[in-house]
């Protein structure tokens, strides 16, 4: 899974959709791959956009294709791609997360950065929402970006760095949860960083308990002895450190507290999708998106798969779903 070569960079052209631009970059250049320029217009594009004389632009109805022409170059410009490969893809849709997320799919794409807010208006967009249904819809891992937030990606004379001091894995032990927990690994051993991990006991265990005095208090009991086993086994993961943290509460804030006291760089979280209650597009739990709202750091969203979940109240496990 790690390192990432070829990296999908969407974009709205916002100041904000430009702050995924450096990872996207960083990744590709430390994968010796590409980066592939991502757009989704609401009208049809020329596929020799790039190439077309200035006299195509004259007439007023051609006049944002005009506009678009000089975002893109402006994009393909910036020192942070220089030598680099890049393609440009723009595509046209009405619905811009699922045109991304296929887009991957068919692109071979091993991980795409976002920015979750952006301008608003379909043309541009790339915001809040739509991060999110990327996310939920991305058959590859996604690097969520919500600036101002703290970087890793340093970009000086010419030069892209990461710099990873510290990984926090947020894990359930659920299967969803598996391949975000050898990436995370891997990306820290990579970088030389701390490795950290955290599970979070939900409060609604202490609820129950509250409720069922006997039934519930011997449940937690048990599932606080279950994450004391499974932790001290994780803390020699792959043969590496782990520092494991385990925590009571609500799953987002507990993460983010975390993160924000242990100064961490990068989150990394299992992913799984719920059927929406009236139909649609499958979308993330309610805690992934508040993770990926709230975190003081990017966050990299691991995918389980193409299997969609029951939503989680649905689910007659103890261990809580985040």
């Amino acid at each position: 899974m790690f390192p990432f070569r070829n990296v999908l960079f969407p974009t709205d052209f916002s100041e904000h959709a430009h702050a995924a631009l450096k990872y996207a970059a960083a990744f590709a250049r430390g994968g010796a791959g590409r980066v592939v320029l991502f757009s989704v217009q609401e009208g049809s594009v020329p596929a020799n956009l790039l190439t077309l004389p200035p006299r195509a632009f004259e007439e007023p109805q051609s006049e944002w294709l005009g506009n678009l022409r000089r975002d893109v170059e402006a994009v393909l410009a910036d020192p942070l791609l220089a030598g680099l490969e890049v393609e440009t893809r723009i595509t046209e849709g009405d619905e811009p997360g699922r045109e991304i997320a296929d887009a991957a799919r068919s692109l071979g794409i091993d991980l795409v950065t976002v920015s979750t807010h952006g301008r608003r208006g379909l043309r541009h967009a790339l915001f809040g929402s739509t991060a999110e249904e990327i996310i939920a819809e991305s058959s590859c891992p996604v690097l969520a970006v919500r600036p101002p937030q703290r970087e890793f990606v340093s970009h000086r004379v010419g030069q892209t760095e990461i710099r990873l001091n510290r990984v926090l894995l947020a894990t359930n032990f659920r299967p969803s949860s598996e391949p975000a927990s050898r990436l995370a690994a891997e990306v820290a051993h990579a970088a030389g960083a701390e490795f950290h991990s955290i599970y979070v006991v939900g409060d609604y265990m202490g609820q129950l308990a509250d409720l069922f005095p006997e039934s519930g208090t011997r449940a937690l009991s048990d599932l606080r002895e279950y994450v004391r086993r499974r932790m001290e086994a994780f803390e020699t993961v792959g043969g590496g450190k782990c520092v494991t943290h385990v925590a009571e509460g609500r799953p987002y804030e507990e993460i983010v507290r975390l993160a924000t006291n242990e100064d961490v760089d990068l989150i990394v979280i299992g992913t799984s999708t719920h059927e929406a209650f009236f139909g649609g597009s499958p979308v993330l739990g309610a805690e992934i998106e508040r993770v990926v709202r709230n975190a003081p750091c990017p966050v990299l969203c691991v995918p389980a798969g193409r299997v969609v979940t029951p939503d989680p109240v649905r689910v007659a496990a103890t261990v809580p779903q985040m």
